[in-house]
Formats: C-alpha cells, sequence, structure tokens
C-alpha cells in the first residue's frame, strides 16, 4: 500500500552567506522574490500538494521565519481599521492552521541528509516531503503536487530531476539512470557532485524529495561525504533496491536563488509571470537593456 504524504520538512537552518551582507540579520529564505518570501512560496507549494503539517529545521537568528508565519495582530487591526482587506486577505490567507507548523534545531550546520535528521522525532514513521526553498520552481501547477501525483503510481522514494550541462554535474546530485520514460526516471544510484568526467549522467537532483521513513536509519549510519557534510542523497543511495526509487522530471523552470544570479532572475521572471505588474517589467528590462 501506498501511505500518503501528508508531512513536509523545510530545512531553513543554513547561513545564507552567499548574500552577506543582506543576511547578517535576516535568513536567507526571507529574501523577498517580487514580494513574497522564498520560504512563502515553498510553503504554498507544499499546500497545493495536499501537506497538512510543515517542519522547519532551523538554526540560530531565524527568528524572522518563526514571526512571517504567526499571526500580526498589531498588523491586522491596523489593516481593519484602515479597510484594507484586500492586504489582511493577503497576509492571511496562505497561513497554514493553527497547529499545523512546528520547529525544531539544527544545532551546527552538517548538511542536508543532518538537517533532516533533526526532525526524525516530527516527522514519525510516515513517508515525507522535503522542499528546499533555494530552488524556486515556477510553474503552472507546482512541482510537488506532479511528484505526489507520480509517487501514487509507483511509490518509493522520488526526487525532482533535471537535465543540466556536462559541465555542471558537480554542483549536483546525479542519477545514475535506468528505464527513462522522458518524465520518470528510475534511480539505479545517485553520486554526489561528480566531476564531469565521472558523472553517469546529466540528470540532476532539485531540491524537491519525496522520502519514505526508512531514510532515517541511513541517515544515522551514513558518514560524511561531499564538502565534509552528512548528504541525503548518500543516504538515499543506500536505500536503492530496497524500495522503488525514480525521479521526475517536473513542468516548469527552476531559479537556483541560492545564487546571486539565479535569484535575480527569478525576480525578473516572477515579476514578467504576474498580470499586475507584467506590462512595467518588460518595460524595465526593455530600458535596462538598451544602457548595455
Amino acid at each position: 500500500m501506498i501511505r500518503p504524504i501528508r508531512k513536509a520538512v523545510f530545512p531553513v537552518g543554513g547561513l545564507g552567506t552567499r548574500f552577506l551582507p543582506a543576511t547578517k540579520a535576516m535568513p536567507k529564505e526571507m529574501l523577498p522574490v517580487v514580494d513574497k518570501p522564498l520560504i512563502q512560496y515553498a510553503v504554498e507549494e507544499a499546500q497545493a500538494a495536499g501537506i497538512e503539517e510543515f517542519i522547519f529545521v532551523t538554526g540560530r537568528g531565524k527568528q524572522a521565519i518563526e514571526d512571517h508565519f504567526d499571526r500580526s495582530y498589531e498588523l491586522e487591526d491596523t489593516l481593519k481599521e484602515r479597510n484594507k482587506n484586500d492586504l489582511l486577505d493577503l497576509i492571511n490567507s496562505w497561513m497554514p492552521k493553527a497547529g499545523a507548523v512546528s520547529y525544531t534545531r539544527q544545532m551546527e550546520p552538517m548538511g542536508l541528509g543532518h538537517a533532516v535528521r533533526c526532525a526524525k522525532s516530527l516527522v514519525g514513521d510516515e513517508p515525507f516531503a522535503v522542499l528546499l526553498a533555494d530552488d524556486l520552481i515556477l510553474s503552472k501547477r507546482g512541482c510537488l503536487a506532479e511528484m505526489v501525483d507520480a509517487y501514487n503510481k509507483v511509490g518509493g522514494n522520488m526526487i525532482a530531476a533535471m537535465d543540466v550541462p556536462h559541465e555542471h554535474t558537480k554542483r549536483y546530485g546525479i542519477v545514475s539512470p535506468g528505464k527513462d520514460t522522458d518524465k520518470l526516471v528510475e534511480v539505479k544510484g545517485l553520486v554526489e557532485k561528480p566531476s564531469p568526467d565521472k558523472a553517469p549522467s546529466r540528470t540532476a537532483v532539485i531540491g524537491r524529495y519525496i522520502v519514505q521513513p526508512s531514510v532515517f536509519d541511513h541517515l544515522d549510519k551514513v558518514q560524511r561525504g561531499a564538502g565534509g557534510e552528512i548528504q541525503l542523497t548518500d543516504a538515499l543511495a543506500r536505500m536503492i533496491g530496497e524500495v522503488p526509487f525514480h525521479g521526475l522530471r517536473f513542468s516548469g523552470t527552476r531559479y537556483d536563488c541560492g545564487d546571486k544570479i539565479g535569484f535575480l532572475h527569478a525576480n525578473i521572471a516572477y515579476a514578467l509571470d504576474r498580470a499586475d505588474m507584467s506590462k512595467d517589467a518588460a518595460e524595465i528590462v526593455r530600458e535596462v537593456y538598451k544602457t548595455l
């Protein structure tokens, strides 16, 4: 029996050093793309996929994330007094229900696998999703919703997959592919950040996962890998053969918002995608291009 995906883990304990000095006092996950922080996009994507419980793995200096997912009564009262009901709806319509959000601390930044391991007691013995806010995906449906649909047919572990240029394999976890049906690729192996001459394919792991709870047993045993960190992909690789494992080539466009250029690209793309901004945003892009 394929068990439903009800919980999602959001690792948000990273330092965000690539965006210093902006992230000296602000979590990188709170950096806005147009008018919403990155972490809100991730939570809304999870909601659209049917997620009911939201687990944040935080670190020091992340209080702003907790405040963002809480009621702001002073702000709400001010908006009510000024009859700004549209803004009131804007800050409340996407909020998870009371009791649906929980937090745990990652005491030291030891990698994605370690962050996921910190959520074990909150996840319990059921399959769950993992979403990385840095990977922002612009699509009509939502990447995780697509993954849940595919998971409900094949079960097991699943990663979001994207083909990358051969020279970029050293930036990603890379899939050793089995049966490939264009959208769904069987994962026969995983290699974390291989050099291009050693990469088994160009199919890369992007920051969306559906994982069986037995991953925690493997995370307890896995050693530090690439970058001296505990890698989630290393634990998932140990599970190959235990459960079905697939990668889904998702619809839409992924923006790497852990990178300054990717973050800038995302802001432009999301502004151009909005009906209330697209005309003005396009004009700004044309004006800037003329000056180059």
